[in-house]
């Protein structure tokens, strides 16, 4: 009987790194950033970048590149091996401390923005109400952009409330979500 190799990826692997990359890809990451954290993730030791190229069949280039954006996202971690040479990497576990990385470097970004144009769309309309053949038309859009504000201004402070200083941990509603442990 053959040993399988270390390197050879089983099916759960496959199919999991397939899955999350799609969902990660949904959400407007690449593909592979997904692939590689699960493949990670689902290792019970740290990986090396030519150990991961072997896995998932990529260029050491494209390995490199996924690398370091997974580290700037912070759901990858570098860890130091004792006699190796070479950086070793392991996966973020916890998701909360993941999403809110995500939610406070990127939706909060959006709709900061967002209230910002609402602002000065509410300044223009201002001056559009003080001509008499145009005020009817710019104090519905006001009160419809004001209503837009509200919402925006409302999912900022959700956002913020969520990701603030990590002082509201996620992990609780995502075990009640997924049942208990987390398992099914």
């Amino acid at each position: 009987m053959v040993a399988e190799s270390d390197e050879e990826l089983w099916q759960s692997e496959v199919l999991i790194s397939d899955s999350v990359g799609r969902l990660i890809e949904f959400w407007g990451f690449k593909r592979n950033m997904g692939r590689l954290w699960s493949i990670l993730y689902l290792s019970d030791r740290p990986h090396s970048a030519p150990e991961i190229q072997e896995k998932l069949q990529l260029s050491a280039g494209a390995v490199s590149m996924t690398l370091n954006e997974l580290l700037r996202w912070g759901v990858v971690k570098k860890v130091w091996l004792q006699g190796e040479r070479r950086d070793h990497f392991t996966a973020e576990g916890n998701f909360w401390k993941m999403i809110s990385r995500v939610f406070n470097e990127r939706e909060r970004v959006e709709v900061l923005d967002a209230i910002d144009i609402m602002e000065d769309a509410i300044e223009f309309l201002k001056g559009k109400a003080k001509d008499p053949a145009s005020r009817a038309r710019a104090q519905f859009q006001e009160e419809r952009v004001r209503e837009l504000l509200d919402l925006a201004r409302f999912g900022k402070q959700l956002l913020d409330t969520l990701i603030k200083d990590a002082k509201v941990d996620g992990s609780p509603l995502m075990n009640v979500l997924l049942g208990g442990s987390g398992r099914r």
